[in-house]
């Protein structure tokens, strides 16, 4: 008899585990997948058949994780796996007993089942919660191979919310790509800054078909970079494995899946943004890093934040726009322009909750920690639409973008605005400079001369 599977995900991690472990598995059949409210608009839709394979021929439906009970009984459910990241673990065990109490077993897959083999060298960028800094890292990871003349292809955690199938192998070269795919906000903040490096990235669904494409890419690879998406474990098996961790959300690392194991899987850990964080705080990442993963090599770090027009900022009364999933799922208090604000002297930081509409103001209800700050979140049209009208509806002076792209580009602000910038800086030994030569090294990675 077949097990019968419900996946429990976030339109990401739950699309790679089927693919890479349920899909043409004829021990199992999966009835079907469930959506978190971590992502708007998944739920409803199926997991289309030409990417579920022979055993799927209409596809796998995609429900809502608030019917999980009912659905366990309705499909008949076994086995319920849960797929998706930056969650604490009593919300993960909260979901394990809805679904034990309903009579299905719970589980969760891990890298032997999961990751997927390249023939390339993978250095992949982690960390212990969404907004601890991979961006930044794997940023200065790429200035360093590149400078080594290495070629390098960058392999982006999924973000598939659009056409699905479309979807399956996503290359993003040049900023037109942005539009060609019709990426989301959070897709471009994501894509963006790699495109105005000089670099290439993959993304979508079908993480096979993908790396196949990687490791062939027409401007070639040496290298590929593994950027991961939350707090998500890589999706191929890394060579050398960095992870971020934040002070600023101290004691998250041994509390929130999958973290963790990103934590205990690494072999170097970056403490990031030891500029604005307590000397409190950055011992307790030590004393835990060294409590779970004593063998990691660490390597200490600032996010020293620059804005382009402090006078925007200073003495004004601010509207201040932080990276979306940031504040939501990732629950952070403060961001890069926060800190600027207080570097600079804002008079105040506005609250724009009293003028918030539409989907901007559901958020608010869905994630009631994020105070007094505005995340620019812009899944779609709409969302987007309401962002623009709740900046715009603002009593503010001006406004402070500190989002990875330019949100000016994608919505209209109407008042003066200021962006706010910040790369990793190191602070003393080791460095990744250094950690990265003795990996090229021992890979024998080096440039061919002609």
């Amino acid at each position: 008899m077949k097990r019968r599977v419900l996946i429990i995900g976030a339109a990401g991690r739950d699309f790679h585990n089927f693919n890479a472990y349920y899909r043409d598995n004829d021990s199992f059949e999966v009835v079907g997948f469930t959506a978190s409210k971590q992502i708007p608009g998944i739920s409803g839709r199926d997991y289309p058949a030409e990417l579920a394979g022979r055993l799927y021929p209409k596809g796998i439906p995609i429900y809502s994780e608030e019917d999980l009970p009912r659905l366990i009984k309705e499909l008949s459910v076994d086995t319920c796996v849960f797929a998706y990241s930056d969650v604490p673990y009593q919300h993960v065990m909260g979901v394990g007993a809805i679904a034990e109490a309903a009579g299905a077993s719970f589980m969760m897959l891990g890298p032997n089942d999961t990751m997927l083999k390249s023939s390339k060298p993978v250095i992949a960028v982690c960390a212990v919660r969404t907004g601890a800094g991979k961006s930044q890292t794997s940023r200065l990871i790429l200035d360093v191979l590149t400078g080594k003349g290495l070629k390098v292809v960058s392999i982006r955690h999924p973000m598939p919310y659009g056409d699905l199938v479309a979807q399956k192998v996503q290359r993003y070269a040049e900023l037109a790509d942005l539009e060609k795919h019709h990426c989301s906000i959070e897709e471009m903040e994501e894509y963006e800054p790699y495109i105005v490096q000089g670099h290439v990235i993959y993304s979508g669904v079908d993480y096979q078909a993908i790396l196949a494409a990687a490791e062939q890419d027409p401007n070639g690879c040496d290298v590929i970079h593994w950027d991961g998406g939350n707090n998500d474990f890589p999706f191929y098996k890394p060579d050398l494995m960095v992870t971020v961790a934040d002070p600023h959300r101290a004691g998250h690392e041994l509390s929130y899946y999958p973290g963790e194991i990103c934590l205990r899987m690494a072999n170097v850990v970056v403490i990031n943004k030891m500029d604005s964080a307590s000397a409190e705080d950055i011992q307790t990442i030590r004393e835990n890093i060294e409590k779970v993963n004593p063998q990691a090599t660490v390597v200490n770090a600032s996010s020293p934040v620059k804005v382009d027009d402090p006078e925007v900022i200073t003495g004004k009364r601010v509207l201040c726009i932080e990276d979306g999933p940031t504040l939501t799922h990732g629950e952070m208090k403060i961001g890069a322009g926060t800190i600027a604000a207080t570097r600079y002297g804002a008079a105040e930081l506005v609250d724009p909750r009293p003028y918030t509409v539409g989907e901007i103001a559901e958020s608010f209800k869905l994630y009631p920690h994020i105070g007094a700050l505005l995340p620019a979140m812009g899944y779609g049209k709409e969302q987007l639409n309401d962002l623009e009208t709740t900046v715009n509806r603002t009593d503010c002076d001006s406004v402070i973008v500190a989002t990875p792209i330019d949100l000016r580009r994608v919505i209209k602000i109407k008042k003066p605005s200021t962006r706010v910038h910040y790369e990793l800086k190191e602070i003393d030994t080791p460095t990744l400079e250094g950690i990265l030569t003795a990996f090229c090294t021992a890979e024998r990675l080096t440039v061919d001369e002609e």
